[in-house]
């Protein structure tokens, strides 16, 4: 779609000052506009030194700073209006906080009206600057002034808003008369919010000329992003995107129908894209937009075609805003939202049509689904290469001396993600990625000492000790009271009960190493209610074409069971410690090979080899080196267990493991890359989530007869070791 002479040169004007102007968008493409658009530097600089410049002072005082303030709110909000167009003989205007406090102000003073006024609606207008802007973070409602009397019945007032109160022996006031303002806006103004408006105003006039030549020109990059995304097909002609839009019969968009594209992803064979997945790469690939409900309830409904009782039922289910299962009974909860501004350019829409066509369009007419491959001709000899345990949720592991027999729990491996760290304030328990640093927390378990040895890998502040020690018993002496402080946190979007540590010394080391007010807590096995956890792993569908082999095969004409509705439903109840999903994880190094050849032949010398450490696996899993070939890769997905040393303890496969972007930091040294989420969403995406490595859990029958003659003492105290013989069990074809 080739540009106008007069939208070439808006779109080379803004080229010409954006890395000036906006130095925080290198190397970013923001498509969040309707969320806030960008401030300009020079609008900053502006009104920094108009704050160094002159004094401002309470607009309610007399003294000549409370002046020069009252003096330059009165001049600027008459500089709104007429950026407006609204007359000020007609309207006026109210500073808010933002546009929700405007709509508040107007829907209680509607509520309290006796006649209701309804009729009046049309003559309430609501803004947020910041939206305009980028800053400052004020709102605005302009009131038409025939629709003032809608305000008479509201019965509370702040400081600021009368002439005179009674409040000892009667309590009556009366309100100010001469304006609107005068008497909706309680209290001290946000001043300095409301200085700030004179700079933004020039500063938006400077860069961009008028609001009509903005509208032009975001009017036709949205027509370019549409017809872009509308454009794109799979490889056997069933179109990418789903388009939400009163544009989608054909119709010319207009300047009035705003910059804002919301739309869904199908793969080629029609099922749904989820959010969460599209928004873990766009972040990776330094792309900003937005996902999900959108605050727009009414609308994301009758999008998506959501009927209520379907909407309550996603509740029920589980569902809730911001959650990871966004595809709920085959649809979609949510949207992708695309929003253009004064400073977007062609470049940052033909590059996210070319993320969306990159990733998401799949060219060849075959379906991508892989299937179970059959078991080999010859048994591969396959062994444990590493076994790591990770003592502090999210953060750096220890790993098992080859010589060491490890416990196998029914949680998982022993003192496997026993603590974790939580924020001081919300009770959420803290991250790798949100804090990339914690990767640089090293745990070592000291048991002739007693103790948790914790150090830290990076630059360690001079007042801190190298090292700090937990006791690993539940002294109870340790913990902040039950009863004084119970703490609720978060962990996986699941509420659960921890008990988090009452020294300073502890607290403070890992807070000031990472730069976060947390607390260590813990999690021990054994806990009841929501001290207790259960696994959400299951079988993904590219695993189920074939049968599990304990379900035998399937009667004649009978049909296979439904997958579920959603993510949150489980298949069996499983104890899990603070582990995201399953008590073990488990990855194998023909698949970590194989991810690095594609990654290879993507990046040819540019690329760096991942190492196994970033998917935070327990145990590891690779062939006898005397014969490397012997284990295909990914050759994990089709197993159905495996057994594991000496006395052969049995393990069942919950399922593969889903991914995130977490696996793209150096377990070494805290950086972040692209790689590996960018090449697996390429070569490792099943029903539009990406999967490596697979979880499992302890699986014995002899172990639950209750101590019966078959019950040995293996099975009761089950270990595994760094060299283990593993074999794998794979399922039966049909």
């Amino acid at each position: 779609m080739a540009a106008s002479t007069s939208e070439a040169g808006y779109n080379a004007r803004v080229e010409d000052f954006r890395d000036v102007e906006y130095p925080m968008l290198n190397g970013s493409v923001y498509l969040d506009h309707a969320g806030t658009t960008i401030y300009a530097k020079s609008l900053m600089e502006r009104f920094a030194r108009d704050m160094a410049s002159n004094l401002f002072g309470n607009p309610h005082s007399a003294s000549a700073s409370s002046q020069r303030s009252t003096a330059r709110i009165e001049d600027i909000r008459l500089r709104v209006l007429r950026f407006f167009n609204a007359d000020p003989a007609e309207f006026d205007l109210v500073f808010v906080a933002n546009a929700t406090a405007g709509i508040k102000l107007v829907a209680d003073a509607l509520r309290a009206s006796p006649d209701g006024r309804a009729d009046a609606a049309p003559d309430f207008t609501v803004l947020s600057f910041y939206k305009i802007f980028g800053f400052p973070d004020l709102g605005a409602l302009l009131v038409r002034r025939e629709a003032e009397d809608v305000f008479e019945s509201r019965r509370y007032f702040g400081g600021g808003t009368v002439d005179m109160v009674v409040c000892l022996k009667e309590q009556w006031h009366a309100p100010k008369r001469q304006f609107l303002h005068e008497r909706l806006e309680d209290g001290t103004l946000p001043i300095h919010n409301i200085i700030a408006l004179d700079a933004a105003l020039d500063v938006h006039k400077q860069l961009f000329g008028s609001m009509r030549d903005i509208a032009a020109h975001t009017s036709f990059l949205l027509r370019r992003l549409y017809r872009g995304l509308q454009s794109l097909r799979h490889g056997n002609g069933e179109p990418v995107c789903a388009l939400y839009s009163a544009h989608a019969d054909g119709t010319e968009m207009s300047a009035a129908s705003g910059p804002v594209i919301a739309f869904n992803i199908r793969n080629s064979l029609g099922a749904w894209v989820s959010l969460t997945e599209v928004e873990k790469l766009a972040v990776l690939k330094g792309f900003h937009i937005r996902t999900g409900g959108v605050c727009n309830p009414g609308g994301i409904a009758s999008a998506l075609g959501l009927e209520p009782w379907e909407m309550k039922q996603n509740f029920s289910s589980g569902f809730r805003c911001g959650t990871e299962n966004d595809i709920m009974a085959g649809k979609p909860t949510g949207v992708i939202r695309v929003s253009l501004g004064a400073m977007s350019t062609i470049s940052d829409v033909d590059s996210f049509v070319n993320f969306v066509a990159e990733f998401y369009r799949d060219v060849s007419p075959a379906s991508r689904m892989s299937k179970p491959m059959p078991q080999p001709q010859s048994t591969p000899r396959l062994y444990v290469h590493s076994i790591s345990i990770y003592p502090i949720k999210s953060c750096g592991s220890f790993q098992i001396p080859p010589d060491v027999d490890w416990e196998v729990r029914p949680e998982g491996l022993a003192w496997d993600r026993e603590w974790c760290l939580v924020h001081q304030g919300t009770g959420q328990a803290l991250n790798q990625k949100r804090h990339p640093k914690m990767a640089l927390i090293r745990p070592r378990l000291d048991f002739e000492r007693g103790e948790l040895r914790v150090r830290f890998a990076g630059e360690v502040p001079a007042h801190l000790p190298q090292e700090v020690s937990i006791p690993l018993s539940k002294n109870p002496s340790l913990f902040h009271s039950p009863v004084a402080r119970s703490r609720t946190s978060r962990v996986c979007g699941e509420e659960v009960e921890v008990r988090t540590y009452s020294l300073s010394e502890i607290n403070g080391f890992f807070s000031d190493v990472l730069g976060v007010p947390c607390l260590l807590a813990r999690f021990p096995p054994g806990g009841q209610g929501k001290s207790m956890r259960h696994s959400k792993a299951h079988l993904q569908k590219h695993q189920v074409s074939l049968p599990h082999p304990s379900r035998g095969s399937l009667l004649p004409g009978s049909f296979p069971p439904s997958p579920p509705d959603s993510d949150t439903e489980r298949v069996v109840s499983r104890r899990i410690l603070l582990s995201n999903e399953s008590p073990i994880l488990a990855i194998t190094l023909p698949s970590v090979d194989a991810l690095n050849q594609d990654i290879q032949a993507a990046q040819a010398d540019s690329a760096r080899k991942v190492s196994p450490a970033v998917f935070r696996a327990n145990i590891v899993i690779g062939p006898d080196p005397g014969h490397p070939e012997g284990l295909p890769p990914y050759a994990e997905d089709s197993w159905s267990g495996v057994r594991i040393g000496r006395q052969q303890h049995g393990f069942e496969m919950l399922g593969a493991c889903r991914r995130c972007h977490m696996v793209c930091i150096d377990q070494e040294t805290a950086e972040k890359s692209e790689e590996p989420f960018v090449t697996l969403s390429k070569t490792r995406r099943f029903d539009g989530k990406v999967f490596f490595g697979v979880h499992m859990c302890y699986h014995n029958s002899v172990a639950d007869q209750g101590g019966g003659p078959g019950l040995t003492a293996e099975a009761q105290f089950p270990t595994v070791r760094v060299g283990d013989v593993v074999v794998p069990e794979w399922r039966r074809e049909e």
